[in-house]
């Protein structure tokens, strides 16, 4: 009996989740993918939706931009990704220091990552600004001419990329909290073998990081096939379609166009990409993630 009542009350307690995962996770991924073999204009209702087959599709992979949009996304996350891994590990080094101020400048490095992504495009829309923004100043300075940085299609994908850096807080504190895991008495135990500071690095902290690193490349993949807003804020996908990224093409195609079922058949399609590459680095993880307790000889 009172084994019943607890079961109910559990339910009770996570049916609040459960309702949220199957009215806005759940019952949307369903209604996209039936769409998805579809045509809908969005603006009739649901009674219009014509079943068209696998027609979406043989469409996309006959569309210019559908691969433009592609490339795009793939050279942003091939660079972005391991980019912004490596500049938040070095970050995250440096704050773990143990230096008088130190939690002001965790603070100063974490605050950019809890700005509105609009607000933080349009601030680095006026930086990159050709004629007043404060980078070709700076530029300037060394007799160096900046260049039209988001109106030149060879320097607006680069653009965007470096911006990113500036708001690569939550990783950095997701490895902080990763290199204070680390026993000191491993560190100890290297110095007293006469372990200099690089050869502790990469026999000690990279190893036992390697779980937190692996949860930031799978959350860094995943951020960096899905970009938007600040394309689409700074850009909206120029000049000359350099900066078309996927998402932006399928927000394009499905509020623009008012072409529902093509926009769900596009996201179905992002949706198996990441999931790819997501398997991908967990497959690959046995090979290179260390967690402490694992008996590997």
């Amino acid at each position: 009996m009172n084994n019943t009542k607890s079961d109910r009350a559990g339910y009770l307690y996570i049916l609040p989740w459960l309702l949220g995962l199957i009215l806005f996770t759940l019952g949307p991924m369903i209604f996209s993918l039936i769409l998805s073999f579809s045509k809908w204009d969005v603006i009739t209702g649901v009674e219009s939706i014509q079943f068209v087959g696998l027609d979406n599709f043989k469409a996309i992979f006959h569309d210019d931009l559908f691969y433009q949009s592609l490339k795009v996304t793939f050279i942003f996350a091939l660079v972005s990704v391991p980019l912004y891994q490596v500049a938040s590990l070095l970050m995250a080094l440096l704050l773990n220091m143990r230096t008088r101020g130190m939690k002001f400048f965790r603070l100063i490095y974490f605050m950019p990552s809890v700005i509105p992504a609009v607000a933080t495009s349009m601030m680095w829309v006026m930086i990159f600004n050709p004629e007043y923004g404060i980078l070709n100043q700076a530029l300037s300075w060394f007799g160096i001419q900046g260049p039209a940085w988001l109106q030149d299609p060879s320097y607006a994908l680069g653009a965007l990329i470096v911006m990113g850096l500036w708001g690569v807080g939550n990783t950095i504190i997701i490895y902080l909290s990763g290199l204070q895991g680390v026993p000191e008495d491993l560190y100890e135990a290297g110095e007293l073998d006469g372990a200099g500071v690089f050869r502790r690095f990469f026999s000690i902290t990279l190893p036992m990081i390697t779980p937190t690193i692996f949860f930031n490349l799978i959350m860094g993949i995943i951020g960096g096939f899905q970009y938007f807003t600040q394309a689409f804020v700074m850009t909206n996908g120029g000049p000359l379609n350099s900066t078309l990224f996927y998402n932006l093409y399928l927000y394009n195609k499905a509020f623009k166009e008012f072409d529902m079922g093509y926009a769900s058949a596009l996201s179905w399609i992002l949706f198996m990409i990441i999931l790819v590459f997501t398997l991908l680095v967990i497959r690959s993880s046995s090979f290179w993630v260390y967690y402490q307790g694992d008996d590997r000889d």
